[in-house]
This record gives structure tokens, C-alpha cells and sequence, in this order.
């Protein structure tokens, strides 16, 4: 048989929150273009043992791994682990998210605290853990999935958003520390993506409904359409993008919403 010409033949990916959603999405993606991909999951193992095979399925390796990212040391032993069954993990996309949906000034330190750790933190812990093996290849990727709540108000999105907003600047950071030794930082940020995380807004169909009519493409983004755009991220075509926030939204932010 010919060599593999897939982009990413040989290189392992760790997606966290990918069991479903836009994580599933990414996952899929990215083992389309021959990479390995370790499936991230909190609680739901059914679910990502289901994303296991279909990633299997284009012919390249991959296991879930479970790890709460609400504890730090759970981000760094988890890359650890995908260290140890894989040999690298030369890609590491930021997606887990979570958060409490309620006004700003209802917002408790406790649940502060969760969507932080959860949302940054974590990231911050785990590229420090991939990064030196990456520096030792000369070759890594970090993708960051954030949100249009990082710029814009969305109702019941306050802590959510502020962590996002928090991530893209990581994500600068990041991407200026770490370009001089070939990893190259980037976030996406997606548009209304209809998954089952909307499921927590008490005005969901709503949203969805002014989204379509407000997204100039005349649809919702998709986890596919969020996949394909992370995937060329992690090409050597998209080496000299460094430190940016693309967002995948159809067109949705250009318009004044009213």
C-alpha cells in the first residue's frame, strides 16, 4: 500500500468534552485527516465509547479517557495518560466547558470558582503538561474553543462569557510563548451551534429561532463546520495563523442585533 498523504497521518489529538456536541465534531474531524484521537468524557461513557468507534472508523486509533477538569491535577494526569497509551499527544483543543447560567450579580464564588477551573484553568494545566514534548518535536497545535459571549451579552451566559473572554486572552499569551518552537495557539469561536448544551437555556428556542433569521448563511453552524475549521488550524497550511479567534458563525456578528 502507498503512504498515507492524510495531513495529520501519525499525530495524536486530545479533544476534551468530546463524547458529543462540537467536541464529537472535532474529533471526527480531525481523524479524518489521519490523526490518532483520545475522546475526553466527564460522566457520560456510553457516549464517548460511541465517538471511539465512529473516530475508529476512519482507520486510526483512539480510546476515551475520563478526567473531572474542575481539579487541576486531573488536566495534567489526563495528558499524562494520553501520553502513556498513544507515545504524544502533538494536538491539545481546549473544548470542555461548563458554567451556572444566571445574572452577574447572582453569581456565587462557589460557582465562580467551578466554571474557571473548568474553563481555563484546566487549559492552562494541560498545554504546561504537553508543551515541553511538543517543544522537544518542534511541532504542536493548541486549538481553543471559546464564544461569542466573550464579547457579547447573552442572557444568563455572565460567568461563562467572562471565562471565555479569559481564554481567548490565554490563548494570546500562549500563542506568543510557545510560536518560536513550531506549536502554534489558536482559538474558534463558534456561532449558535444547536446541541444539547442549549438545553440548560430556559429561552432555547427562542435563541435558536433569531439565530437562523439573524445568521446571513440562512443556518446554524454545525460541530461539523467546527471540526473542518480545527482541522486545517492543525495543518502545516495554517502554520503562519498564530494567536487568533476565528469565528464560525455564518455571518452572525457582522449584523447589528436588534
Amino acid at each position: 500500500m502507498p503512504p498515507s498523504t492524510a495531513p495529520l497521518d501519525g499525530k495524536t489529538a486530545l479533544v476534551t468534552g468530546s463524547s458529543r456536541g462540537i467536541g464529537r465534531g472535532i474529533a471526527l474531524a480531525l481523524a479524518a485527516q489521519g490523526c490518532n484521537v483520545a475522546v475526553h468524557f466527564a460522566r457520560r461513557r456510553p457516549e464517548a465509547e460511541e465517538t471511539v468507534q465512529a473516530v475508529m472508523a476512519h482507520g486510526v486509533q483512539s480510546a476515551a479517557f475520563r478526567a473531572n477538569l474542575a481539579r487541576e491535577e486531573a488536566a495534567r494526569q489526563l495528558v499524562a495518560e494520553v501520553m502513556d497509551r498513544f507515545g504524544s499527544v502533538d494536538i491539545f483543543v481546549a473544548n470542555a466547558a461548563s458554567g451556572t447560567l444566571r445574572p452577574a450579580l447572582e453569581l456565587e464564588a462557589k460557582a465562580w470558582d467551578w466554571t474557571f477551573n473548568i474553563n481555563v484553568r484546566s487549559v492552562l494545566a494541560a498545554v504546561q503538561s504537553a508543551a515541553p514534548a511538543m517543544r522537544q518535536r518542534g511541532w504542536g497545535r493548541v486549538i481553543t474553543v471559546t464564544s461569542a459571549g466573550s464579547r457579547r451579552v447573552i442572557p444568563h451566559y455572565g460567568v461563562v462569557g467572562i471565562s471565555k473572554a479569559a481564554l481567548e486572552a490565554l490563548t494570546r499569551y500562549l500563542a506568543v510563548e510557545l510560536a518560536p518552537d513550531g506549536i502554534t495557539v489558536n482559538g474558534v469561536s463558534p456561532g449558535f451551534v444547536e446541541t444539547d448544551a442549549l438545553d440548560f437555556f430556559p429561552n432555547k428556542d427562542e435563541m435558536l429561532e433569531r439565530a437562523v433569521r439573524a445568521t446571513p448563511a440562512g443556518r446554524l453552524v454545525t460541530p461539523e463546520d467546527v471540526g473542518q475549521v480545527v482541522a486545517w488550524l492543525c495543518s502545516d497550511q495554517a502554520a503562519m495563523i498564530v494567536g487568533q479567534i476565528i469565528e464560525i458563525d455564518g455571518g452572525y456578528g457582522l449584523l447589528a442585533q436588534g
